[in-house]
């Protein structure tokens, strides 16, 4: 199989599996009747239902790590592959939410992300920009892996996109953090009213680091004056073969 071929099968995975989550979702908000997860109780889910959605969430991150490790054939590309999958199920599902129930609304409009191992929150466009983000990274780094002029980024950059994804996880927990001393029930009624945007998008420039080390050479090979020394280099040639 080819790495287009696989990308191809990583993609109708996600894709279907963002639609399963998406209709989850609906069932448990239109049992609590409340299609916005923001206003006025964010987390309305029965308390006995809630360990139970803590390990759906934790068996959906499972099942696409198992399918980045299955699509890649080195630790680089299946964890390529694993960025891919993740990154599509999580804009898919918030295609097939707005169109199974009419929310997200806007870009802006806050969502309970995660549960694990606090309520993360944020606008939507978060983390679906993180969401593009691995499905670019994702996409260079599983498929031009096995080419021998492969580029890795190197442990400073990568130390750097770690750095940014425990940024822009402490910017989605910052609220339930700072109630967490008053134990489970105060952490339910969060109500986020203001996003660290200054914080987040300093998070995804680090996070974005490896990124723009990978694409280098894509952008290095298509610059004018990449190419305008490389026309130069073949009319010297030329010219010298023609002296011949």
């Amino acid at each position: 199989m080819t790495e287009k071929a696989r990308w191809t099968v990583i993609m109708i995975f996600a894709v279907a599996m963002a639609y399963v989550e998406a209709a989850v979702v609906m069932y448990l908000r239109v049992l609590v009747n409340q299609i916005d997860p923001y206003p006025p109780n964010p987390l309305a889910v029965p308390a006995w239902l809630i360990p139970t959605e803590i390990a759906r969430e934790a068996a959906t991150v499972a099942m696409l790590l198992a399918v980045g490790w299955l699509a890649g054939r080195t630790w680089r590309s299946r964890l390529g592959h694993f960025f891919i999958a993740f990154g599509l199920w999580d804009l898919f599902y918030y295609v097939f939410l707005r169109f199974l129930t009419g929310w997200p609304r806007t870009l802006l409009d806050w969502d309970i992300l995660f549960l694990i191992p606090l309520p993360w929150w944020g606008p939507v466009l978060a983390p679906t920009s993180i969401a593009a983000l691995m499905i670019v990274a994702g996409t260079l780094m599983s498929q031009f892996d096995h080419r021998p002029d492969a580029r890795w980024p190197g442990r400073w950059l990568w130390t750097s996109s770690f750095t940014g994804a425990v940024l822009a996880l402490y910017v989605f927990m910052a609220d339930s953090i700072e109630a967490l001393s008053g134990g489970m029930e105060a952490i339910r009624q969060v109500v986020p009213t203001r996003f660290n945007w200054p914080f987040f998008t300093l998070a995804l420039a680090l996070m974005a680091a490896p990124l723009l080390d990978l694409v280098w050479p894509f952008w290095s090979r298509f610059n004018p004056k990449h190419l305008g020394s490389k026309r130069s280099s073949g009319r010297s040639e030329a010219g010298t073969g023609h002296g011949m």
